[in-house]
């Protein structure tokens, strides 16, 4: 070997520390030693996905895999700002421990929380506190603009709900969508590309307003929705195929007997599971 590392039947987080640094160093792999926080950031967010993946699938060993792939990112970006002379794993490992400390008062200090939602209310208030926030809009505009759509319009949502600036109940949300959807009409019979990608806008932002109230997520549900529509489509491609229909020459009529004729399947399917 070219490099020094002890090799053992079992290792530990110290191991994998010291794994990024040899992968980093002259000797180690020419890959790692290139790479920068922004070359690896996409592997960030793609080791991140499969980790949900796994346990969306109740996958406990792939599980127990992508969690270590994510620490071996963590392992890297921690490792590039060693050699900087910046910080190291230890620091990050450090700062956790005392923000968790910090934000749990009803653990480690006086503050009591009988249940969840006076958990967060501690955990929130310490927040904006330690972050000299005065503002709730501070804490909005500190929601990632990168983060998924969806999920950034449901967090700065639940925030401005905080703020007391919200509907009362479902009907309010649900009555400004079709408020909404009648001015994305509108913008339609204009033929404004920009007014109606401005409404449209409006409308997805309005079904995330309804999210909140009837207790769903909004990310979840939409992944759901499409995983509903990819299943019902593989069916109707398949009865298409047996009825010798082409479906690009096919009328949207033909098409839609099809698409019920597939959710009485996968309705019939479901009620012989349950059963």
């Amino acid at each position: 070997m070219s490099v020094e590392f002890e090799i053992k039947d079992v290792y530990d987080i110290h191991d994998l520390i010291k794994l990024a640094t040899v992968l980093r160093a002259p000797g180690g792999c020419p890959w790692d030693r290139e790479q920068t926080h922004e070359s690896i950031k996409k592997n960030f967010i793609e080791e991140t996905y499969e980790v949900i993946e796994a346990i969306n699938k109740n996958d406990c060993d792939g599980l127990k895999e992508e969690l270590g792939d994510v620490l071996l990112q963590v392992a890297l970006h921690c490792e590039m700002e060693r050699e900087k002379g910046s910080f190291d794993f230890n620091d990050v490992a450090n700062d956790i421990c005392q923000k968790l400390i910090i934000r749990h008062p009803h653990v480690f200090g006086n503050l009591t929380a009988e249940n969840e939602d006076e958990a967060l209310s501690n955990w929130d208030a310490v927040k904006l506190k330690t972050k000299g926030m005065k503002k709730q809009s501070e804490s909005m505009l500190k929601v990632p603009r990168e983060f998924p759509a969806l999920m950034r319009a449901q967090k700065i949502q639940q925030k401005a709900a905080k703020a007391g600036f919200d509907w009362d109940d479902k009907a309010g949300a649900i009555e400004k969508l079709y408020e909404e959807i009648n001015e994305l009409n509108n913008a339609l019979a204009e033929n404004k590309q920009k007014a109606v990608e401005d409404e449209f806008g409006d409308v997805l932002f309005s079904c995330v307003n309804i999210s909140r109230f009837i207790g769903v997520d909004s990310e979840e549900a939409l992944t759901a929705a499409t995983d509903k529509f990819l299943n019902r489509y593989l069916i109707v491609e398949r009865l298409a195929e047996e009825e010798n229909i082409d479906m690009k020459t096919a009328s949207i009529e033909t098409l839609d007997i099809l698409w019920d004729k597939a959710k009485k399947i996968i309705a019939e399917k479901a009620k012989t599971e349950e059963n």
